[in-house]
């Protein structure tokens, strides 16, 4: 059994199984939604520029049982001029809790979320055909994740995908707000103090205006900056880990960490939801 950590081959098949939405993993607690590992050991493999069509290069994050049949998979962005260094961590956090996870270098450092969007859904359509990891895909449970720019091309990624089953906006920076177009479930992340996507002329708007999701969330770091959405920390972990599982995984074992939303605290200036349950 390979190690947490290990590099794959880029050879490296397994025996494909059924499509499921069975819940992985054992039974969450607030110690495990919040740590920066979960139970799953977990490999990677280096995806090199041209190995699909639609995106540049990234890293393949996932878990090594064949056990369990497939697991969600979550494409992740960086930011404006930001290498994929930037949001790399989010690749171990998942993979040990139970998805594969792709994170990825931009065409163009400069891109804007529109382009960003396109090459999430491409990463997304060779992790499912194509990968080295493919036959541990489960397609039909997919998300997408990303910062800033990358954040903003979130949004249109959920928009023009309805089929996605989540989508976590880090600092959405878009001058677009207008998202009645989103029907999946949508969590968005912002900084109280962030003066490169305010939250109140960006994250507010955008969640304000998703009225067909049939969930969604905004968590708001009190005195976060543009970059704390991308810092790793148990909040955030947790809220991370446990939106992916109630909607990607469909397990509702994690819903307990959402509903009731949480009051206000010495981390978390304001979060609003729909509170999903069951």
């Amino acid at each position: 059994m390979l190690v947490a950590g290990l590099t794959a081959t880029i050879g490296l098949t397994v025996p494909a199984g059924p499509a499921q939405a069975d819940p992985h993993g054992p039974d969450p607690t607030e110690a495990s939604v919040s740590a920066s590992r979960g139970t799953y050991e977990f490999a990677q493999v280096s995806v090199a520029a041209g190995s699909g069509r639609g995106f540049n290069r990234g890293t393949i994050y996932y878990p090594t049982t064949t056990a369990e049949g497939r697991f969600g998979a979550v494409a992740v962005i960086p930011g404006f001029s930001s290498p994929q260094s930037a949001i790399q961590w989010f690749g171990p956090m998942l993979a040990s809790k139970g998805f594969v996870v792709f994170t990825l270098d931009t065409l163009n450092p400069l891109n804007f979320p529109t382009s960003r969007s396109q090459q999430l859904l491409a990463a997304l359509d060779y992790l499912g055909t194509q990968s080295p990891v493919r036959d541990r895909v489960d397609s039909g449970r997919l998300a997408v994740m990303g910062h800033s720019m990358g954040g903003g091309g979130s949004l249109w990624a959920a928009q023009n995908r309805p089929s996605l089953k989540a989508a976590i906006p880090l600092a959405p920076w878009e001058l677009d707000n207008t998202w009645q177009g989103v029907r999946v479930p949508t969590m968005i992340v912002g900084g109280e103090s962030d003066t490169v996507a305010p939250v109140g002329s960006m994250s507010i708007p955008s969640y304000t205006s998703i009225n067909a999701a049939p969930e969604k969330a905004y968590l708001e770091f009190r005195n976060g900056s543009h970059a704390t959405p991308i810092v790793q920390s148990p909040t955030l972990n947790k809220y991370v880990t446990s939106w992916l599982k109630r909607f990607v995984d469909d397990d509702t074992r994690y819903a307990q960490f959402l509903c009731p939303t949480p009051a206000p605290d010495t981390t978390i200036s304001q979060y609003r939801g729909t509170c999903p349950v069951g």
